[in-house]
């Protein structure tokens, strides 16, 4: 890998480029990291990995090397096929609808969290409790700024955010993102085939970003951007 901006440094190591972690009051601070297509398309057929290569898959094992826990939506879990993770990995899903049967949950090595609501229905929270720890943030909808301390106060200090695209606009939305990491794939999806990075949720406005760092491996590129304006 070399890195492009701010300086250039080849090789780099990612790292050292990485290893600047994002922080934030009285929550762990959020690291959101996605891919996408060169004309902006998040996936391939439902799924992200066809956007991918070694380059990629490398920086995205730092990336988890790096975090305390990982934050992402059912759906996601579902279409990627999570496999058990020395990880903790939290689970979005306000209707608790996942395979509590699956290896994910059945052959855990860190155990799971699941973030919902506390009008989910109760007899999937009761099968949630026997497989992952449950934690209730909202009523309706899931408010992530509440999951967040709730991950925060098990002594998780740095998340690492992977999707799916309404999960991260609604991190979006809420200020929760403390840094992007955006992998550009040197590959073309076309109009109709693949979401964006976030999809589902409008911001109030534009969301400036401030550019922290550039490198390339493989064709790929790595951006890193944090907010101009640190939302609280």
């Amino acid at each position: 890998m070399r890195q492009l901006y701010p300086d250039t440094i080849d090789p780099v190591d990612p790292a050292a480029v990485y290893g600047d972690l994002p922080a934030a009051a009285a929550r762990p601070g959020l690291r959101l990291n996605m891919i996408e297509s060169a004309d902006g398309g998040a996936v391939v057929d439902g799924v992200s990995g066809g956007l991918g290569g070694a380059a990629d898959k490398s920086v995205f094992m730092l990336l988890r090397s790096l975090a305390d826990a990982v934050l992402v939506a059912a759906g996601t879990v579902r279409a990627e096929g999570y496999h058990p993770s020395k990880l903790p990995i939290a689970v979005v899903s306000r209707s608790c609808h996942l395979d509590w049967d699956a290896p994910f949950f059945t052959e855990q090595i860190a155990r799971p969290m699941l973030v919902t609501v506390a009008g989910a229905p109760p007899e999937e929270l009761a099968r949630a409790r026997e497989v992952a720890d449950v934690l209730v943030a909202g009523e309706k909808d899931v408010d992530l700024a509440t999951a967040l301390r709730a991950i925060g106060e098990r002594g998780h200090a740095n998340v690492l955010a992977e999707g799916g695209p309404s999960l991260n606009a609604q991190l979006a939305r809420d200020g929760l993102i403390d840094e992007l990491c955006v992998t550009l794939s040197p590959r073309l999806v076309g109009g109709g085939r693949a979401k964006r990075i976030l999809d589902g949720t409008d911001l109030a406005g534009l969301a400036p970003l401030m550019l922290r760092s550039v490198c390339e491996q493989d064709g790929f590129l790595f951006l890193r951007y944090r907010p101009s304006r640190r939302a609280p």
